[in-house]
């Protein structure tokens, strides 16, 4: 292929790659231009395109395309504890001086840049639980994954993962920290909070700050050496001093040798040098240049006097711009909330604020889709042991080309009012009941007086009701003496009969078996204790089939539901069976229907022992 060819392909990539940029904001500039170009074309091979501007055409007619592009382009190769190894060395020596650096009420902040699909992120919680526990993880550790890839944000979220994706975990890490969902396994609810996941862009926004340890593994490598040299530096001004950075064995910091030191060359494990190495990234402040106009200045100093007054406002505001990022927190905002100047370039979701006293994150997207301002009154917030409330004010705000800018959030403290009206709302209550239980009360005396005259009468007619009911109750009394001693008389009747029917039963020298209609022993007589070596109180109301003795019970399922089929009594069958000294005999079983009791039965049987031939 000739040169000009070349730079004509050249010039084609770049312009897809900035309609990429434009259009999705996906911004591939800083990547690799050999390994992103043999990207493209081997997605341009899959959909059967042969020049980028018949792909970007493509991409401009189908949605899809983008996906399948970004999935092709973005590679997502990920596991839990992935180079065992190197986690290892984490664990055993990063985290133990990590934790000795730190009081014991710090925040941990750890951040996994390129996290793909979590299986990293959640790697990090598992680590941070086993050396911390899970209660003080909960409590000191967070953790943020970040992607520009938001199908593998989507499954990072969720939690989910097969049985093949845990197999790098040992069965009592999996069993601790996921359960079973099914044909998959989700991640643990409570350390599931601990970790944000969220959109990021390491070469265009803002990086993460106060980081004890971030993890970048197998990103750097496929962008070129400008890109990789603005994403360290946003990495050295997100780690705080003495902070880790842990790379992929593909990469590493051979020329910030003043910045890093090197803790393990081996596993890439970095830390951040002690005092301000100056990095070369810095959150832009306004500036105006010398030699710059009038205007320029006047323009610079009313938006110093805007911020002024803002910052001054008598009520606490925040203000959050089109991509979720903190812009802007008044003076009053961080005394009332403990904000500070280091939560601005945050996302707004990573602060309490956000979800406390109100979710408000949903009330900005409803105020921003529906332009226009909202209004939340009386919100709760506690505050130890004390209630504030604050009238909240979500109002969009429109550029000059009417597109969404910015929402800023305004707190108004309702406090005082808000407990003004409640007491005297309260003492209104009271005063109304107290009113109508007065009224109440003189009507109850008038009732009262007039039931008094009643019950007098009552009571004389109640005095003649008792003398006749005395008399009956005499009555009654000796009925029950007589009906007391006919149920004595029957009862010793019964006495007999039992004890009579208990002897013949007993002395019957066969065993004998009652089944009741769920087939449950109901007796079981001397002669079958004696034959098979169970007391009756063993097997009395358990199921004949269920038991275990030397009789093989299912060879007589057949003659059992023959008789209570039949109703009638079944010839004799012959069972080999085990007596209870364990000597082999013949069992002679016969089965009777037991009279009155429909299903259940009466079973013989009776012991011929084999004779063995001399």
């Amino acid at each position: 292929m000739s040169e000009s060819s070349n730079v004509e392909l050249d010039e084609e990539l770049e312009e897809l790659l900035g309609f990429l940029r434009d259009a999705r904001g996906f911004d591939f500039t800083g990547y690799k231009r050999s390994s992103l170009g043999r990207r493209i074309r081997k997605r341009m091979a899959d959909v059967e395109v042969s020049s980028y501007g018949d792909y970007r055409d493509r991409l401009e007619t189908s949605s899809d395309e983008f996906s399948a592009l970004f999935n092709t382009i973005l590679i997502n190769v990920t596991s839990f504890f992935r180079d065992p190894d190197a986690w290892t060395f984490l664990q055993r020596e990063v985290v133990p001086e990590l934790l000795a650096d730190s009081a014991p009420e710090d925040e941990i902040r750890v951040w996994s840049a390129g996290c793909s699909s979590g299986e990293e992120a959640y790697s990090l919680a598992i680590m941070f639980a086993e050396a911390l526990g899970i209660e003080e993880t909960l409590n000191r550790v967070k953790i943020y994954g970040t992607d520009v890839d938001e199908e593998a944000l989507r499954d990072a979220r969720s939690g989910l993962y097969t049985a093949r994706a845990l197999e790098p975990l040992s069965p009592a890490l999996r069993d601790t920290y996921f359960e079973q969902n099914g044909a998959q396994f989700s991640f643990r609810p409570d350390l599931r909070r601990r970790v944000i996941f969220g959109r990021h862009d390491i070469t265009r926004d803002a990086p993460i700050s106060r980081l004890d340890l971030l993890i970048c593994r197998n990103t750097l490598m496929y962008f070129n050496v400008e890109a990789q040299t603005q994403i360290v530096d946003r990495f050295h001004f997100a780690l705080r001093e003495s902070g880790f950075l842990f790379l992929g064995k593909a990469e590493m910091l051979l020329n910030d040798a003043e910045r890093f030191e090197v803790a393990s060359m081996r596993q890439r494990v970095f830390r951040r040098r002690p005092g301000d190495s100056s990095s070369p990234y810095h959150p832009t402040p306004l500036k105006v240049r010398p030699g710059a106009s009038l205007e320029h200045h006047s323009a610079a100093r009313s938006r110093q006097l805007r911020d002024l007054l803002l910052d001054s406002a008598p009520i606490p505001s925040v203000a959050v711009d089109d991509d979720g990022t903190v812009v802007m927190i008044n003076s009053p905002a961080r005394v009332q909330f403990g904000l500070t100047t280091n939560d601005l370039g945050r996302p707004f979701q990573d602060l309490e604020i956000s979800y406390r006293p109100v979710e408000l994150r949903s009330l900005i997207e409803q105020a921003c889709h529906e332009r226009r301002t909202l209004r939340v009154n009386g919100a709760e917030r506690r505050v130890g042991e004390d209630l504030q409330y604050f009238d909240i004010l979500i109002q969009p705000l429109m550029g000059v080309n009417g597109l969404l800018t910015a929402t800023t959030i305004s707190f108004t403290d309702v406090t005082v009012t808000t407990k003004l009206k409640s007491e005297v709302k309260r003492v209104r209550e009271d005063l109304e009941t107290a009113y109508e239980e007065l009224q109440s009360t003189n009507e109850e005396l008038e009732t009262t007086n007039e039931e008094l005259q009643s019950s007098i009468e009552e009571l004389e007619t109640t005095n003649e009701e008792l003398e006749t009911t005395n008399e009956e109750l005499q009555s009654g009394n000796e009925e029950l003496e007589t009906m007391n001693e006919e149920l004595r008389i029957r009862t010793e009747e019964l006495d007999e009969a039992r004890a009579f029917l208990e002897g013949v039963v007993g002395s019957i020298a066969a065993g004998l078996v009652v089944l009741d209609n769920d087939l449950k022993v109901k007796s079981w007589n001397r002669g079958a204790a004696d034959l098979w070596g169970l007391r009756a109180d063993e097997v009395v109301n358990e199921p004949f089939f269920g038991l275990e003795f030397g009789l093989p019970t299912d060879k007589l399922r057949p003659i059992i539901q023959q008789c209570r089929d039949s109703g009638k009594r079944t010839d004799p069958v012959t069972v080999p069976a085990i007596n209870r000294i364990g000597r082999a005999v013949t069992c002679s079983v016969l089965c009777s229907p037991f009279q009155g009791h429909n299903g259940g039965v009466v079973l013989l049987m009776e012991e011929h022992r084999n004779e063995t031939p001399a």
